[in-house]
């Protein structure tokens, strides 16, 4: 079965990656176009286009399908599979052949933009990984295949995004051999559980003390990986790459007079600090950042 296949993401090169490793035959990749990057704005190419053609895999690059539905057209394919690909996709081309997403969330739950950091904000312990039929609302298709996961005690976004995207590459090769057999079948999505999630801004990540310790907790395992935590501290932006939460209570904000722990209060208990980043230094431990910005006794500040 020839499968035509579009994605975006470092999560779609996991999917793409694991769909080859099953033996899936991907006759071509639809992908954004290179993006300006760095300082001196050089075009670079995602890691969906770089895989693909590590792969000899064709690559067609476009920031509207609509605007390559011909030459899509000319594609000998079977079967079409979305993954994290960022584009709505016309009638047109999703009335070519069957089109099938992967979506990393417990569909009608997390429909949009951000499922897995919302899971991991919520503090929930299972998730799923769905397999659906493309839809035109978003994410609203009719399920094909669901399998839940269970998250793992302390794990961070970019650890259950890999893990995630492993196994929607591996029901794709289960959805294929449904197709194969004339054995799939469809259920639809009860609409009234639907929950629906935003893209996240870099504002998002700002870490707000006057929160209980476990929220923030959550947030920093949430966003930390992709999109930045940080809060403000002496007027530098403190960047926070993990963190756990802790039981001593101190005022809402307050550095602990501790020199070898890196200790905030919260609206409930604190949040220790176990590595960070000053806008001028390096990514460090917690506790080497107090050696050498002294903070003990202060209090962040919500804005520069």
């Amino acid at each position: 079965m020839k499968i035509l296949f579009l994605g975006s993401s470092h999560f779609s090169k996991i999917v793409l990656k694991t769909m080859l490793e099953q033996g899936l035959e991907v006759v071509s990749v639809v992908t954004s176009p290179d993006k300006e990057m760095g300082r001196g704005h050089k075009l670079q190419a995602n890691e969906v286009k770089v895989y693909a053609l590590e792969k000899n895999i064709k690559v067609i690059c476009c920031s509207r399908i609509k605007n390559i539905l011909d030459e899509l057209k000319n594609i000998e394919f079977d079967l079409s599979v979305v993954a994290s690909f960022g584009q709505i996709l016309p009638d047109e081309f999703l009335n070519l052949k069957l089109c099938i997403n992967v979506h990393p969330s417990k569909l009608p739950i997390y429909r949009g933009a951000s499922p897995i950091q919302n899971t991991l904000l919520n503090g929930d312990k299972e998730t799923a990984v769905t397999i659906m039929k493309v839809a035109r609302e978003v994410d609203a298709g009719d399920i094909i295949l669901q399998k839940p996961v269970k998250i793992l005690e302390g794990e961070y976004y970019s650890s259950l995004e890999e893990r995630l995207a492993k196994i929607g590459g591996e029901l794709i090769a289960e959805t294929v051999n449904l197709l194969k057999k004339d054995e799939i079948k469809f259920k639809k999505q009860d609409d009234k559980f639907a929950t629906y999630v935003k893209k996240f801004e870099k504002e998002d990540g700002l870490l707000h003390f006057n929160s209980e310790n476990d929220k923030l907790y959550n947030q920093v395992r949430a966003l930390s990986d992709n999109l930045g935590v940080y809060f403000n501290l002496k007027n530098q932006k403190i960047k926070v790459f993990s963190a756990i939460p802790c039981e001593i209570n101190l005022p809402i904000g307050q550095v602990a007079n501790d020199k070898k722990r890196f200790i905030i209060g919260c609206n409930k208990g604190s949040l220790e600090i176990l590595s960070c980043q000053s806008p001028s230094g390096k990514k460090m431990s917690g506790t080497d950042f107090l050696n050498g910005f002294k903070p003990q006794g202060e209090f962040v500040n919500e804005l520069c």
